[in-house]
């Protein structure tokens, strides 16, 4: 699976995603994680992609002209890479849908998700009105820029294709499963840590018990 992020400081993708999970998909060639530099795409010598908002207003926008050539682009990469129809393109932002579990595993059925990152005061309409699939938010607030949200959306997609997780049987019963819901408490050794000791129906060996005590306090 491939995921495109443009943005404006791919060092902050690049260097997260060489590590932990997404750092092993990748050199297992299971995932691809591949940066734009929005600032190639400036029309002027400093590299800009911002300018003064119409009607006035605190704050710089991002321009169109920038985004669309970067999307120009990648459309192109990926014709040469037959990836026409199981494909994404994504706009972070606040106000977007607010992005989810079940969302996770529908897309984690795409080819490719391309990823645009705003900064600023925000970016101008006509690229979510003309140049994106949808708007995806990854909660209620506000954050500097969409690299972050960018990067949970990658992580938590990435988890779910096959041969990412080194032990796949795990996604059965965890968090937002669509059988388990919210995962139960997990302890391990030792079993009495400062007093604290782990609940005795995990240490009884009665398979039964065990399960319907972990179905009890997930509906907790």
């Amino acid at each position: 699976m491939r995921f495109n992020v443009i943005t404006i400081f791919p060092d902050l993708i690049l260097d997260y995603c060489t590590e932990s999970i997404l750092g092993r998909a990748q050199g297992l060639n299971v995932i691809d994680v591949q940066t734009v530099n929005l600032r190639d795409f400036s029309n002027d010598k400093h590299g800009s992609v911002d300018d003064t908002p119409y009607g006035g207003g605190a704050g710089m926008v991002m321009k169109p002209e920038p985004i669309y050539l970067a999307l120009k682009q990648l459309s192109a990469l990926s014709s040469q890479l037959n990836i026409e129809s199981r494909k994404r393109t994504i706009l972070l932002s606040p106000r977007g849908r607010q992005f989810d579990q079940q969302v996770a595993e529908e897309w984690s059925k795409l080819d490719e998700i391309t990823f645009v990152c705003g900064r600023y005061e925000g970016v101008d309409q006509r690229v979510a009105d003309h140049m994106v699939d949808e708007e995806i938010s990854i909660g209620p607030y506000v954050l500097a820029g969409g690299e972050l949200g960018a990067l949970v959306i990658i992580e938590a997609i990435s988890r779910l294709v096959p041969g990412v997780l080194g032990n796949e049987a795990s996604l059965a019963e965890e968090t937002f499963s669509p059988s388990v819901g919210v995962e139960y408490p997990q302890y391990t050794k030792p079993e009495d840590f400062y007093g604290w000791k782990v609940p005795e129906v995990l240490l009884s060996g009665h398979h039964q018990k065990i399960e319907d005590w972990r179905k009890g306090k997930a509906h907790e």
